[in-house]
């Protein structure tokens, strides 16, 4: 197994706890009636992992596998969206429902576009 993928299973396991403390920050102490912190993980790890890619060779490919792969894959979670979508469908707040799914799709799509925009500026592209 290469040392890489050690650090890229190691660097998920900070991205997960990173998620938790960015939901925890932009979520209100009395919760919320929408998932705006995972909607704010989702977007801004969309846009950093667009910023990775867009560097292309600028880059490592090591340092590329322990960001994308491991910190940002364990930071994002699509798996979260899906629950939050069901849990507000099944309280009958359709438009909620819709508002993150659809738009947890439409702005991490954005974010993500921009940040490949923005790495392909940032390495000369």
């Amino acid at each position: 197994m290469s040392p890489w993928l050690l650090v890229a299973a190691l660097a998920g396991g900070v991205g997960a706890g990173l998620r938790y403390l960015v939901d925890r920050w932009v979520t209100p102490a009395g919760g919320a009636r929408f998932p705006v912190g995972i909607l704010v993980v989702n977007v801004t790890g969309s846009f950093v992992l667009g910023v990775i890619t867009g560097l292309g060779t600028a880059i490592a490919p090591e340092l590329s596998l322990v960001l994308g792969l491991g910190l940002l894959g364990g930071y994002t979670t699509f798996s979260t969206v899906s629950v939050e979508t069901v849990l507000l469908a099944q309280r009958r707040r359709w438009r909620d429902a819709a508002l993150n799914l659809f738009g947890t799709l439409v702005l991490a799509a954005a974010g993500a576009g921009l940040g490949l925009w923005l790495g392909a500026v940032a390495s000369g592209l």
